[in-house]
């Protein structure tokens, strides 16, 4: 049965792949953070770490053969209601081989590629969708919040989040920016009023933008710079909006360090994430990895994701851990608990 937490991204689907979808289990819908739509191939779905095919019933199965198996029809249907009927209009978003779609989903591509002088300049024979599914999961940064603090500048550290794809960095960096905007320290010393956040929403993933206005709490004192490149979106916020703390999601690029070296400069703070296992991984990388190596970023925190439980551990500037691992166990409706 269709419940209310899958109607930010079920509506793209076609009739005959949102039918099955809406019949899997109600709890098992509710969690959903992949669906993975392959044309000739069986259809399945990621939730908590864990794998499934689903059957044309909706039933959940390990075995691939019993799966319901999309045919192209599915794949034009759904790539016509993400490009609006256009693909002409979303050349860019096709050539980065992902589309956002209001609430922060993004979905991958996958198809046959087109070069131009060596470059890809577009997608086509798009054969393949990866629906990624945004949630906001308010207070999980509530026990990371106190490691966090700048005492003497009554701010934050220069911080960054790590951890392999699908471990939680986006979720934990927007529940970061409500926290700092609002004032949620969680400290029993600290009584600072919340800071100007801007942040920098390359894929519209982190605050999930409609029309320029977020779909997901990311705090009274934020402000969103929607669909705009890192290093480009960095300097534009800190000329018109003076932030105080800047938020970017997948940091690496040599712009975005020149960008975050100008923001220093400025006197602003960078909450940042990057892909990566651990701290030594990430220290070796080139661009982010001097950053690291040089303490720029006096935290860093690692997270790992085992089906609910989180757990993440904070370093500073000399790479030395603050803390124990610490975890965290989120519940159904998303709270967090310690």
């Amino acid at each position: 049965m269709a419940v209310t937490t899958a109607s930010g991204w079920i509506h793209v689907l076609p009739p005959a792949l949102r039918s099955i979808l809406t019949n899997i289990p109600g709890q098992v819908l509710n969690e959903l953070e992949e669906v993975r739509i392959r044309e000739g191939r069986p259809l399945e779905i990621g939730f908590m770490g864990e794998y499934y095919f689903v059957t044309a019933e909706g039933v959940l199965t390990s075995q691939f053969h019993e799966a319901y198996i999309p045919v192209r029809e599915d794949g034009h249907q759904l790539l016509d209601v993400l490009t609006n009927h256009s693909l002409y209009t979303m050349e860019e978003q096709l050539r980065r081989g992902y589309v956002t779609i209001a609430g922060g989903h993004r979905i991958g591509l996958a198809g046959r590629t087109v070069l131009t002088n060596g470059k890809v300049s577009h997608l086509r024979d798009i054969a393949g969708f990866n629906i990624r599914i945004a949630r906001e999961k308010q207070g999980i940064s509530a026990s990371l919040m106190p490691l966090l603090l700048d005492f003497r500048q009554q701010s934050i550290h220069h911080t960054l989040i790590v951890s392999p794809p699908q471990h939680g960095k986006t979720t934990m960096l927007r529940d970061m920016a409500r926290s700092i905007s609002d004032g949620r320290w969680n400290h029993p010393d600290v009584n600072w009023r919340g800071l100007k956040v801007g942040i920098v929403d390359e894929r519209s993933e982190i605050a999930g933008c409609v029309r320029g206005v977020p779909c997901f709490d990311v705090g009274a004192r934020t402000d969103v710079l929607d669909g705009c490149p890192k290093a480009e979106g960095m300097m534009m916020l800190i000329r018109s909006m003076s932030p105080d703390v800047l938020v970017v999601d997948e940091f690496g690029r040599e712009e975005d360090v020149s960008a975050m070296n100008e923001a220093i400069h400025a006197g602003v703070r960078v909450v940042a994430s990057a892909h990566g296992a651990d701290v030594k991984e990430i220290a070796r990388r080139p661009g982010i990895g001097p950053l690291v190596e040089n303490g720029v970023f006096s935290r860093v925190v690692v997270l790992k994701r085992v089906r609910k439980q989180w757990t993440h551990r904070v370093y500073d500037e000399k790479q030395r851990a603050l803390q124990i691992a610490a975890s965290s166990r989120l519940g159904r409706e998303g709270e967090a608990h310690y």
